[in-house]
């Protein structure tokens, strides 16, 4: 029988049976393969589409974008933009105003404009208020009637917030989640000196989140060491008690740490026992910073060991007995040999809990108090009581691309193809 595969006469390409060239055969089995592979994960995608990446996005778009006002006063915001934000507001302006606070109230949407104006100039809830109710009796000329309901009509900043507040797209809240103010000149300045807040708890938010990951490392290190140097017995033993945590609810955890951590808690009485601590002038280990530092070091300590003891695992302990018959100490073997080999897992392991920390919010919430408060706390408080989503998603955004800053810083330094969980 006539092979399928020999080149023609004149030497052509490779061909299968049904005189298709081999190259093309083989490009169509690879893609039917491909689309099954697809195929297979495509549920998968589609749910972490759904359920993540578009929320994520959605939430993220929020920080630059606001149709509050925009949607709900459709006068008004054509002759901001046009205003220059220095001058005088124009008789057409105040009679275009008198038109949306008409339609807002009939609407009932007057109290969400009002309190999107009052983000950028405060009282002006109040103003737009007790406007809207005497509306519909003023007469023009409508600048002098709006400013006998309410004098705060003639003050420039009022009209300066409107303008940023009728700007769909607006860099106000990534300036206000940066401590600046973004006004109707279109400056951005820095908010004053008692309002800055936000800044002060990305830096703190970053310092616990640095000194846990140092803490974990610490106490993880040497705990790794043992988990991959005992017996097979005892390492197992030992492994079960570094994932007992994970059985038990992060919040009841939490909530341990209270019981624990108190001025009549477990741990006071005992120092207050061995004569560290006097009993009138007890420790003060909770509702601070210091009690977010111990409760989060507790809970994210498995996230340190695990990646550090599948790397040490995997580390030939021939490597140790070598250095040491070529003369080496103990501790030069360690520190020259045993000690860069597990450099994946640590930086594995402080990447993964660092990034943990950064976004922790149940912790602080319970114990950290004023002082260990974080900006996760913040989002949380923007998202279910003041309910400026934008300001909230502004915050998330930036914690976002600080995060992204560091992966990238990471993968450039130690480079990410280095990373082992395992």
């Amino acid at each position: 029988m006539a092979t399928t595969m020999d080149q023609d006469a004149a030497g052509g390409p490779l061909k299968t049976a049904d005189g298709t060239p081999l190259k093309r055969k083989l490009a169509q089995a690879m893609f039917v393969s491909r689309m099954r592979a697809l195929g297979l994960v495509a549920p998968l995608l589609a749910f972490v589409l759904a359920a993540f990446i578009l929320p994520v996005i959605i939430f993220m778009f929020r920080g630059i974008y606001d149709d509050t006002y925009a949607s709900r006063m459709p006068n008004t915001p054509a002759l901001l933009a046009e205003w220059d934000g220095v001058s005088e507001p124009t008789e057409e302006m105040y009679a275009a105003l008198v038109k949306d606070l008409i339609h807002a109230r009939e609407t009932k949407e007057i109290g969400r404009v009002a309190t999107r104006v009052n983000r950028e100039f405060s009282g002006a809830r109040s103003t737009f208020t007790r406007s809207a109710r005497r509306a519909q009796r003023l007469e023009a000329p409508f600048k002098e009637a709006l400013i006998g309901v309410n004098d705060r009509w003639a003050d420039i900043q009022l009209w300066q917030g409107m303008k940023v507040a009728a700007q769909s797209l607006t860099p106000a809240f990534y300036a206000a989640a940066l401590d600046h103010k973004y006004t109707g000149t279109g400056e951005i300045i820095a908010q004053d000196e008692e309002r800055q807040i936000h800044v002060r708890l990305f830096l703190r938010t970053l310092e616990i989140s640095f000194v846990v990951t140092l803490a974990t490392l610490l106490l993880g290190y040497p705990i790794a060491y043992l988990l991959a140097t005992l017996p097979l017995r005892t390492s197992n033993l030992l492994l079960i008690l570094v994932l007992l945590p994970f059985w038990t609810s992060i919040l009841v955890r939490t909530t341990a740490w209270i019981a624990m951590l108190q001025s009549q808690g477990v741990l006071n009485d005992m120092l207050v026992f061995i004569g560290i601590a006097p009993d009138d002038a007890r420790w003060s280990m909770i509702y601070n910073k210091t009690g977010t530092l111990i409760a989060m070091t507790h809970i994210l300590l498995p996230f340190m060991i695990l990646p550090l003891y599948s790397v040490m695992k995997t580390i030939p302990p021939s490597y140790v007995r070598a250095a040491k018959s070529l003369g080496a100490t103990n501790w030069t073997t360690f520190w020259r040999v045993y000690f860069p080999n597990t450099i994946p897992g640590i930086g594995a392991g402080a990447l993964l809990v660092f990034i943990l920390a950064i976004g922790y919010y149940i912790t602080p919430a319970l114990v950290g108090g004023e002082n260990g408060q974080m900006i996760s706390n913040f989002i949380d408080f923007h998202m279910r009581r003041s309910l400026n989503w934008s300001l909230a998603a502004a915050l998330g955004g930036t914690l976002l691309i600080f995060v992204l800053f560091l992966y990238w810083l990471y993968d450039r330094i130690v480079g990410i193809d280095n990373m082992k969980l395992g």
